[in-house]
Formats: structure tokens, sequence, C-alpha cells
């Protein structure tokens, strides 16, 4: 089992070095540095580092009671990573592209992908001007909390009502990607109001053209992930369980 997850592993990372020497443009974000004003960048941070916190707790209790765990969530820290990086430009000051929480969100539940979330983040901020220090608070809020948090309650409910495997994985995934989008409008709308409308204008604005490119690509990421997780079930490197 250990050897299969190096493996995959091995070729997520090679994917992720592959994705790192390719040209990018530097309006690839998910929320670039400096774009949002210093009170809501500070504000997303506070509002961020307690999850970050419980999230460190729950990694250390997964790794402790099962030390073959540490391949696995360096699989889908991989997975994230790689499905992250494809970016493709939407509104001014960020971009659409899938998130990868999913697989994570179901085989360790929401607390985890906070950690996950923000080493993917620092790694792109820095290696690949994709999204910010500065903005890595609310690009954590949104892709490695609100998103996977009502993913799982989505993988809980689907489960809890008797849906088919892949249909609960599918429809964790698509959701917890389009709600860290919908949680982008809203950071976005609050920090820049229009002048006419205010804040839920602007938030409709924003959800507007990201629902353009992010419904297609949610559904994308939701089959992907069907594919990924019935593969590690096929091979018996994860138990079928729901949280």
């Amino acid at each position: 089992m250990e050897q299969q997850l190096k493996k995959l592993s091995l070729t997520g990372l090679a994917m992720a070095v592959l994705l790192m020497l390719v040209p990018e443009q530097a309006f690839a974000m998910h929320i670039m540095e400096g774009f949002l004003p210093p009170m809501w960048a500070l504000a997303w941070w506070v509002l961020f580092l307690p999850c970050l916190f419980m999230g460190l707790v729950r990694l250390r209790q997964i790794v402790s009671d099962d030390s073959n765990q540490k391949v696995l969530l360096a699989l889908c820290g991989a997975f994230i990573f790689v499905l992250s990086a494809l970016k493709i430009p939407s509104v001014t000051g960020s971009c659409s592209h899938p998130t990868g929480v999913g697989l994570a969100v179901i085989l360790f539940g929401p607390s985890v992908v906070a950690v996950l979330g923000v080493i993917v983040l620092l790694f792109q901020a820095l290696l690949l001007a994709h999204g910010g220090l500065t903005t890595l608070g609310a690009n954590g809020m949104s892709m490695a909390v609100f998103g996977p948090v009502v993913g799982y309650w989505v993988w809980r409910l689907a489960n809890k009502i008797g849906f088919r495997r892949d249909v609960a994985v599918f429809l964790c995934a698509m959701i917890a990607d389009l709600v860290t989008y919908f949680v982008t409008s809203v950071q976005l709308g609050v920090a820049f109001p229009e002048p006419e409308f205010g804040i839920s204008g602007s938030i409709i604005k924003f959800m507007s053209v990201f629902c353009l490119t992010q419904i297609p690509i949610a559904i994308a990421e939701g089959l992907l992930t069907v594919l990924i997780y019935d593969q590690l079930t096929k091979r018996h490197l994860i138990h079928v369980r729901s949280h």
C-alpha cells in the first residue's frame, strides 16, 4: 500500500514541477498580492488563523494514530497543488481554477484541508506568483475553509440520504469548488462595493463573471475526483467510509 501511494505522490509531484516550469502571466492569481485593502487582508488573516490551528491539531492526531496516513496526506496535498495551479483568467485581480480539496475532505475531514491549503497557497504565492502573502488569509478562507466545510456537509448529507458513493464524491468536490468562488465573490464584493448598488451589486457582478468559467470547471473537478477516489478504493489504498 505504501509503495503504491508513494508512486501516486511522486506522479503528482512531477506534475507540480512541470507546472512550475510553464511560463505564467502576471494576472494568473487567486486574489493577487496587495489587491485587497489592508483592513480586509488583516481581517481574513485573523479569521483564518484559528482554522489553521484546529487543522494542525487534527493533522497531528491523524498522524499519531496511523503514521501510514502521511503518504496519503501528501497525495491529497499534491492533488490540491496541481489542480489549483491550473488557472483560467476570470475577473480583475483573480482567476478561475479547480481547487482539488474534495478528495482530502472525503478522506480526512475539512479541518485538515486548512493545513494542506495553506501549504499549497504559500508555495504558489512564493514560486508561481499565484496569490500572495497578504491575501493568503482571504484565499485560505475561501479555498481551504469555507469550500471544504460545505463540501464535507454535502458529503455527509449525500451518504445519509443513501446516494451512490460516486455521486456523493462528485457532489462534494463540485460544491466545494463552487462555494470557494462564491466566498471569493463575497470577499471582493465587500472590499470593492459598487458606487450605485453597493456591496450586494458588487458581489452579484463578481459571481456572474466567475460562473461563466467556474461551473464547467467544478463539474470537471467533480468527475476527476470520482475517478481518483475510485482508483484508490479499487487498489485498497483507502477504506470506503463516511465521516
